[in-house]
């Protein structure tokens, strides 16, 4: 057990490394910060201090040195915009993004996963082809489509939701919806999926031969066995929580993470793109790395395959 954590603990510090590496590089290949932020009119004497003071006189090893040196002792750089700690403006951001992104996730396991075990207890019926239909469409629709489609339906149509902002709660239902709809159809088909591989499995035939009872073999042996490709997905959604509300946040003026991402790749601001980056990375790589410990409780076959 202590190797296999061990090795995805190694795995889990490469793959960080590997993003951090690639942001630093591609970012520093977009574009001129002093260029962005300074204005196509600066002069060049302006320009060249504007480098000199940030460090981007120097060579690119140099500057990448730097800035691992700066990560291990906690300091994640300054927002050449704000002046600020990039850690302190991607913190402040947090909370706001967390309003979506939790309900929307309760939303997805709530809906998606009850919705694709109803359709595979129930197949061929019309709930499963209608279950089908909406997971089709819910997931191959891009989410800035059906954010636009849902304020015009409701904001400029209906005239019953806020099409955008803060302010209250409700000005978070729509983007909630948005957020929620694709991974909702996402989940309904590799619920239904994976239910009915597992039904079909020789196992369900004999508890239900020795006369269990078709709820106790649906709940005790069904779905654990179909529970494996299930957390794959939701550990991914999890991960990819704060990069998939980028889209959203920037639709509905939502002053959040993925909001001040998109801010600050238009304006270069190093620091803190690099910051949100390592966030985003950091939370796939931790909910990769619980969906792999999940899956030696959930079958402990894998774990003594991994073992041996």
């Amino acid at each position: 057990m202590i190797n296999f954590v061990l090795t995805r603990l190694l795995r889990a510090a490469v793959t960080i490394a590997a993003v951090v590496t690639f942001a630093f590089v591609v970012l520093r290949m977009s574009g001129d910060p002093a260029q962005v932020l300074l204005g196509p009119d600066a002069p060049q004497d302006a320009v060249d201090a504007f480098r000199r003071a940030w460090g981007l006189d120097q060579p690119l090893w140099v500057q990448y040195l730097a800035y691992l040196k700066s990560i291990f002792t906690g300091d994640f750089g300054v927002s050449m915009r704000d002046k600020a700690p990039a850690i302190e403006l991607v913190l402040e951001r947090l909370p706001a993004t967390l309003q979506l992104t939790v309900p929307a996730l309760l939303l997805k396991l709530l809906i998606g996963i009850p919705v694709g075990v109803y359709a595979a207890l129930h197949r061929q019926s019309f709930a499963d082809r209608g279950v089908i239909l909406l997971a089709v469409v819910g997931f191959t629709i891009p989410s800035f489509v059906m954010g636009l489609v849902l304020v015009l339906i409701f904001s400029v149509i209906l005239g019953v939701l806020p099409s955008g902002g803060q302010d209250t709660w409700v000005h978070g239902i729509l983007p909630t919806i948005t957020m929620s709809i694709g991974g909702i159809g996402i989940l309904a088909r590799f619920s239904r999926s994976a239910m009915i591989e597992v039904m079909g499995q020789p196992f369900i035939r004999t508890a239900s031969a020795k006369g269990l009872k078709w709820r106790d073999v649906v709940w005790s042996h069904a779905l654990p066995n179909a529970a494996i490709p299930i957390v794959t997905i939701v550990g991914f959604m999890v991960g990819s929580l704060i990069a998939g509300a980028v889209v959203v946040e920037s639709i509905f003026s939502w002053p959040g993470i993925g909001r001040l991402l998109v801010v600050s790749v238009t304006n270069r601001d190093l620091a803190v793109v690099q910051c949100i980056l390592l966030v985003i990375a950091a939370a796939m790589v931790v909910s990769n790395l619980v969906v792999e410990l999940l899956y030696g409780w959930l079958d402990p076959r894998l774990h003594a395959r991994a073992g041996h």
